[in-house]
């Protein structure tokens, strides 16, 4: 791409050039596609290899080939192997998709190698399709991750190979169901079209039969058409090749033997199978173009008996042209076949609500992973939510950041073992235990890489040295310093565009302290018991016997300083009371407790007058073992309760309460393996369940799938509502598809759904939004309730090719104990978005506290990136270092177009006058995935069969000028900024 000028100050563009990738390259178009017959039937023959980036190996093994007893796979060898046998045949093609391999094997190869593959790239015999880090998966992964992920495969592939090196195709054949927000953000990042393989067989059964294989995805209800349109097409065999046409090394099929003197000759037979194949599978589909995926799992390790036999089978079937066949077979990749589709220039089908949940049989609904593995789940997002604030700091921090007092910080490691978290066996929880705690490790170590980098930055910041603590079991009130110290600081940072409230629970061994803000203010804190839930959780890793609990404020993306000093002499905090108390209110909500069972019992919205009845508590299905219906059983994919009945853990649990002027507790007792606080703040809108459950016990010989449910009386009549991948709401009905007449055979399985940031229910009068910290499964199975998956433990494998039992050992191999929270919102529907969408957004993007010993000491108590807060419609989605002097920045409208009367219009903000301590000097847009620039970005138009029309914008909502840009609802545009420091 020729090299492009920035916006100036001055508004014209400036003189200064910036290159991009590689340089000038026009795009591939169609002269590198192979000649295709109009007049017959065209079988694209996709030659293709599907490389999990973990599953049942590590990402490591799988690249280098270790531990093939348990599966044998090397990708490293496969890419060898691959790149030898293109350069044999020009007409021979391969595809390739998942960036962490192949920039690995990159960096592997020498100048020779590297010149002989960018020429196979660059005469479209390699094609990149997706493009991303990994393939992610769509259940359990959140829009910004996803993005960072995406934007990280596509930025290596456009350094490396320019345009011709970028994606045209979203390719994702193996995630186990489809997200509607995933296809509105390819449609964004400019792909033309986008194939899976994984639908509901009762809806692949209804498509194959009605000719809708093939479709157009509108998959925002906000953005106006065409914008999130994308064309889409269900692969006719998954991912696999045709039955008996699979020559790879690990495949039984018979190889096509063509020597007539030769036993076994069966070119004739083969020749004739594949023709009727062909015909079979165009039956169902509307153009005279067909695909064929030529691969599967880790396959082309030795790509010779693959291409020689390709290679037999498109002469002999090409030969029967001259004795009348209308069969013409042909290396193609998915950007050339899909241009042949839209070269045909018909109407397709059009659809508008998402692929979940998927089941490939009539008791096998895959639903289980939206919960299974939920501590990774969770870390999986915290380690999110700290990659932008690593990301932001390292901007604000400059050189510094990486290069300080504390040593060499980076951001990459993080970045790529978040992207790498993201791989649809991963933050999905389906791959084995060894896997998932590789996952976590590496989590882990970026993590440490980023803690040295906002450490220097936040040194240089704030003017003080004294070295930083992070303290990451702050759940289970575990941190050596607060626990040991007379006095400390705490750092809040915020990520977010706008100022926050939070309330930190800090352990401690003291009575009593003095809290104080950055200005010198006294802040209000409570001393309260550790409980005995926490002590058993967290066993011997920590020694605090209180809490120190108080509100801190962070403003936008910047930070605060309180201090902490131990005051001498103070009473001992007040005990909790036996059983629970009529109410626990403050000024904006009252909730009720059942004085016989200490169960909830109401919420109040004081503010509006709302009072809804509200029943919470625990229950456990029974996992299936197989029965004599099927053999299914419940494991890491798979959710199949024996009964739809849950079992409840107990009608009337311990109850102990705490009431204080900054928080009120009802803690409540189940089991010995289940219990809650109830928690009202002070100052908080919302209530706040906060759950422990685990270790699962199981050995009674039943495997548990642990939910707790929330029975209201809102009239919902089967209706609920999640989110998708942490962005726009979907409308669910229960027993019910948009898309087909459903045969339901899993009353409880098939009528669950993943949720990312938040549910609710809701009637003319009332909305109950449930906001979590980590993506799980959920469901509204009785009129007026929500249950919640929160935890699994299995004794089964159930036989989708992971091979053990979801059965998580924890830190003391007697079972996984998870801890997480649940925040319930009540409002008029008509004004609830303005409440759960900040309140999803605080969980996902939740404040960083880090700690120093000691008096305040620094210079700069408090700090703000920003030059005032962003309006509340904004949300900074992306601010990271691009290269030296350029940086890459998000903005997203976070209203759908008709949630918010207050928020859902168009809104401007300005760049120039955006941050406080960086000048923007040039700008300018790019697509959504960073790799293309906006103006550039031209993706093929289709016809649908939409029986609604698109109303246009009323007016023309162009910015305002180069610097003052403007957010439609549900508008995320990407910029890269010429910066310098103000």
């Amino acid at each position: 791409m020729a090299a492009r000028a920035l916006l100036a100050v001055c508004v014209f563009l400036c003189a200064a050039e910036w290159e991009w990738g590689r340089g000038a390259a026009a795009p591939r178009g169609g002269k590198s596609c192979p000649a295709t017959k109009p007049s017959m039937l065209n079988v694209h023959l996709v030659p293709h290899t599907h490389d999990d980036v973990g599953w049942l190996k590590t990402v490591d093994q799988y690249y280098y080939g270790g531990r093939n007893d348990i599966q044998h796979a090397g990708v490293q060898y496969i890419l060898d192997s691959v790149v030898l046998e293109l350069q044999k045949d020009p007409a021979r093609r391969f595809i390739y998709v998942e960036t962490a391999f192949f920039y690995r094997w990159w960096k592997e190869q020498d100048q020779e190698t590297r010149n002989i593959v960018t020429q196979l790239v660059e005469q479209g015999q390699l094609e990149f399709v997706n493009g991303g880090w990994c393939m992610s998966d769509e259940a359990s992964t959140h829009y910004s991750a996803v993005i960072d992920q995406m934007t990280l495969g596509l930025r290596f592939l456009n350094d490396t190979f320019g345009e011709y090196g970028r994606p045209r195709v979203a390719w994702h054949i193996d995630p186990f169901g489809h997200a509607r927000e995933h296809a509105s953000m390819f449609a964004q990042m400019g792909y033309d079209g986008f194939f899976f393989g994984r639908l509901d067989h009762q809806d692949k059964a209804r498509r194959m039969k009605m000719k809708e294989m093939e479709m157009v995805w509108r998959a925002s209800e906000s953005l106006e058409s065409p914008t999130a349109d994308l064309f889409t097409g269900v692969l006719p065999n998954g991912y696999n090749p045709p039955e008996g046409f699979c020559w790879d090394q690990l495949c039984s099929d018979a190889p096509i033997q063509d020597d007539p003197n030769l036993e076994d000759y069966n070119v004739d037979q083969l020749v004739d199978k594949f023709i009727n194949i062909s015909y079979t599978q165009a039956e169902m589909y509307k153009t005279n173009h067909i695909i064929m995926t030529m691969g599967s799992d880790f396959q082309y390790e030795n790509a010779v008996p693959w291409y020689k036999n390709m290679d037999k089978l498109i002469h002999y079937v090409n030969a029967k042209q001259a004795g009348g066949s209308k069969v013409h077979l042909l290396y193609s990749t998915p950007s050339c076949y899909l241009q042949e589709l839209n070269l045909a220039n018909i109407t397709w089908p059009l659809k508008m609500d998402d692929f979940f949940p998927y089941a490939d049989g009539p008791h096998d609904f895959w639903t289980g992973y939206f919960t299974s593995r939920p501590a990774l789940k969770r870390y999986e997002r915290l380690s999110n939510s700290f990659l932008q604030t690593c990301n932001q700091l390292e901007v604000f921090g400059g050189p510094k950041s990486t290069h300080g007092p504390f040593g060499e910080g980076n951001s990459d490691t993080l970045k790529r073992a978040m992207a790498v978290a993201q791989h649809h066996d991963a933050v999905s929880g389906t791959e084995k235990q060894h896997v998932a705690n590789d996952y976590a490790k590496r989590l882990t170590i970026g993590s440490a890489h980023c803690q040295v980098l906002v450490s220097n930055s936040l040194a240089f910041l704030s003017g003080s040295d004294v070295p930083r603590v992070f303290c990451e079991n702050l759940n289970i009130s575990v941190c050596p310093l607060t626990e040991g110290s007379k006095q400390f600081l705490l750092n809040v940072y915020n990520p977010l565009a706008r100022p926050v409230s939070w309330l930190v629970h800090l352990p401690v061994n003291g009575t009593g302290y003095n809290v104080t803000g950055s200005d010198g203010t006294p802040v209000d804190n409570q001393v309260i018991p550790v409980s005995k839930a926490t002590q058993d959780l967290r066993r011997d890793r920590g020694s605090a016997q209180f809490e120190l609990v108080f509100q801190v404020q962070a403003p936008p993306m910047g930070f605060n300083t309180y201090t902490i000093t131990l005051l001498q002499d103070s009473p001992a905090p007040r005990p909790h009371k036996p059983g629970a108390p009529p109410a626990i209110q403050n000024k904006y909500l009252k909730v009720t407790f059942d004085m016989q069972t200490g169960l909830l019992s109401g919420l109040t919205n004081l503010e509006t007058r709302q009072t809804i009845k509200l029943v919470q508590n625990f229950y456990w299905y029974n996992a299936s073992a197989g029965d004599s219906e099927s053999s299914q059983t419940s494991g890491a994919y798979i959710f199949r309760p024996n009964s739809s009945t849950p079992n409840i853990i107990n009608m009337k649990p311990e109850v102990t309460t705490l009431q204080n002027s900054v928080v009120q507790e009802v803690r409540q007792q189940f089991s010995p393996w289940v219990s809650q606080v109830v928690r009202l703040y002070t100052e908080s809108k919302h209530l706040e369940l906060e759950w422990t459950v685990g270790p699962i016990p199981v050995d009674n010989g039943v495997g548990k799938e642990v939910i707790t449910r929330l029975d209201s009386s809102i009239e919902t009549e089967g209706y609920f509502y999640t989110d998708s991948n942490g962005r726009e709401i979907l409308q669910r009905r229960k027993d019910y598809r948009p898309t087909w007449d459903l045969k339901q055979t899993e009353p409880i399985a098939g009528n669950y759904y993943p949720i990312n940031t938040r549910a609710f229910i809701k009637d003319k009068q009332n909305q109950m939004t449930v906001v979590t910290d980590r993506s799980q499964g959920i469901s509204s199975i009785y009129n007026g309730s929500l249950e919640i998956m929160v935890h699994r433990r299995l004794l089964y494998d159930d036989y989708r090719g992971v091979g053990e039992p979801l059965s998580e050992p924890g830190d003391y191999f007697d079972g996984l104990s998870v801890r997480g929270r649940l925040l319930l919102a009540l409002t008029p529907p008509n004004t609830a978005a303005d409440t759960h969408r900040p309140l999803g957004q605080e969980m996902v993007f939740q404040p960083m506290l880090s700690f120093q010993q000691g008096a305040r000491h620094s210079t700069t108590p408090q700090f703000s990136g920003l030059s005032s807060a962003l309006p509340p419609a904004v949300h900074l989605l992306t601010l990271s270092q691009w290269d030296q002097d350029s940086v890459l920045l998000r903005l997203e409208h976070q209203y759908e177009s008709s949630e918010s009367h207050a928020h859902s219009q168009p809104v401007t903000v300005s760049l120039q006058k955006m941050f406080s301590t960086l000048a923007v000097v040039g700008v300018s847009e790019l697509s959504l995935g960073a790799n293309q620039w906006k103006e550039d970005m031209k993706r093929m138009q289709w016809k649908s069969n939409s029986s609604e029309t698109v109303e246009p914008l009323r007016e023309c909502l162009g910015d305002p000028s180069p610097w003052e840009i403007t957010l439609k609802p549900m508008e995320i545009r990407t910029f890269l900024l010429q910066v310098r420091p103000r």
